[in-house]
């Protein structure tokens, strides 16, 4: 008997998943070039995004295909996105060190710029870098179970 996961989709469950990933960039597409709402502009940005990561998937939206390797592939997706994400924070913060004029002290906004942490201090960069190493780590986990 076959585990959860190990069997191939259906021929309706990979239709199902691929019009999900083009209806997903569709939405997107729609919030974005909405004129009515800036909130739902963000919204539109933010899965324009996605729908470009996830469009990687397609293709394996295809019958036969295990959803073992459709969940695996996610997660490598995911993780390589938050790789990149923190190549580009760093890439940004070394731009503003060799680039920009460094923050006056004797005013108030140089004040708080040289107050404020250095960017590998703040919690946002440490979750994405946590994110990264569980995905790392699933995904290990997964490949050794598996086979």
């Amino acid at each position: 008997m076959s585990r959860p996961g190990e069997q191939g989709m259906t021929r309706e469950g990979a239709l199902r998943l691929e019009y999900f990933i083009i209806g997903l960039g569709i939405f997107a597409l729609l919030l974005i070039f909405q004129p009515f709402n800036l909130t739902l502009y963000a919204v539109g940005s933010v899965l324009v995004v996605l729908a470009g990561l996830v469009n990687n998937l397609l293709p394996l939206a295809q019958a036969g295909v295990k959803v073992r390797s459709v969940v695996t592939v996610t997660m490598v997706v995911a993780m390589i996105f938050c790789i990149v994400l923190l190549v580009a924070i760093a890439a940004a913060h070394l731009y503003g060190v060799f680039f920009l004029k460094p923050p006056d002290p004797n005013t108030t906004s140089g004040k708080v710029q040289l107050a404020t942490p250095p960017f590998w201090a703040q919690p946002l960069v440490w979750g994405i870098a946590a994110v990264a190493v569980a995905l790392a780590g699933a995904i290990a986990a997964m490949k050794k179970a598996g086979g």
